[in-house]
């Protein structure tokens, strides 16, 4: 399995896709540093205090966050989808597996290796978005590791899925499947944040159902929560705020942090169990 990892990270290494998603975050980097640089100063010219550029500050980077999300699903779909339909088109998984390897040695070797990848990759971009924004503005979140450590969660459910939909559709039709329901999960949390805010218990049960079926706006929120300052969280309250996608005025609990490791398991269970039933 472990081979298998380090073959898959080496791939990874080599495909331009990759490489030209760090162009992009080194860019979006750049820009987002520039753009706060002038917005801090800005507001410091017109004199208003550093409360108020804790404020904006933090809404950037919430909105930057959220921009790099889709960045992060486009990621694991473009690696995750292909990693094992790939190479049961071209025949690559026909050699390896004749060796004494088990399917699931080789499924999980693709997932451990593709891990690796998408964390470090969201960690490298998270941090470095982070602490450039707070050199240039002089405010750092509440918390560095909390928002981080959430967005490499959100990064590995996306990938666990990619990887489950490689196991039975083709690259690009498995690729497409995971940002859809990317997309699709993220639409129905933000419906369900607006009926438990108006008290519509039917349309709050639809964000919590598609939280159960695929975490990622669950973690989202936790995102959201590790970069919003305490003032943020204080002045909006508990009232019609929480329907606000880009605000967080709790974290995810523990057991919902529990579900989605458990999720993870689970689909990989699944995706161990499509393989081996698949004809070579």
């Amino acid at each position: 399995m472990l081979t298998i990892a380090r073959i898959t990270i080496g791939e990874a290494a080599r495909r331009r896709i990759l490489w030209v998603l760090v162009g992009l975050a080194v860019a979006a980097v750049s820009l987002t540093t520039w753009g706060t640089d002038r917005l801090a100063g800005m507001i410091r010219d017109t004199g208003q205090g550093e409360a108020e550029i804790k404020v904006v500050v933090s809404q950037v980077l919430i909105f930057i966050a959220f921009q790099f999300t889709f960045v992060l699903a486009m990621t694991a779909a473009f690696l995750g989808a292909p990693a094992i339909a790939s190479d049961l088109e071209s025949g690559v998984a026909q050699a390896l597996l004749a060796r004494p390897i088990r399917r699931s040695s080789y499924l999980l070797g693709r997932w451990l290796g593709l891990v690796v990848v998408v964390v470090g990759y969201a960690v490298a971009s998270a941090l470095l978005a982070i602490l450039a924004v707070s050199w240039v503005s002089d405010y750092t979140p509440p918390s560095i590791v909390v928002p981080v450590a959430y967005l490499a969660f959100q990064a590995i459910v996306l990938l666990t899925l990619a990887v489950l939909l490689s196991t039975r559709l083709a690259p690009i039709a498995g690729g497409a499947v995971c940002v859809v329901a990317y997309g699709v999960a993220w639409m129905a949390g933000v419906l369900g944040d607006i009926g438990t805010a108006l008290g519509a218990t039917g349309v709050a049960a639809l964000g919590e159902v598609s939280r159960i079926l695929l975490p990622t706006d669950g973690l989202w929120r936790g995102v959201v929560y590790g970069l919003e300052p305490a003032s943020v969280i204080e002045s909006v309250g508990q009232g019609i705020g929480r329907a606000n996608p880009f605000f967080a005025a709790d974290p995810p609990s523990l057991a919902f942090v529990a579900w989605s490791a458990a999720w993870v398991v689970l689909v990989l269970l699944a995706a161990t169990a499509l393989l081996r039933r698949r004809e070579l």
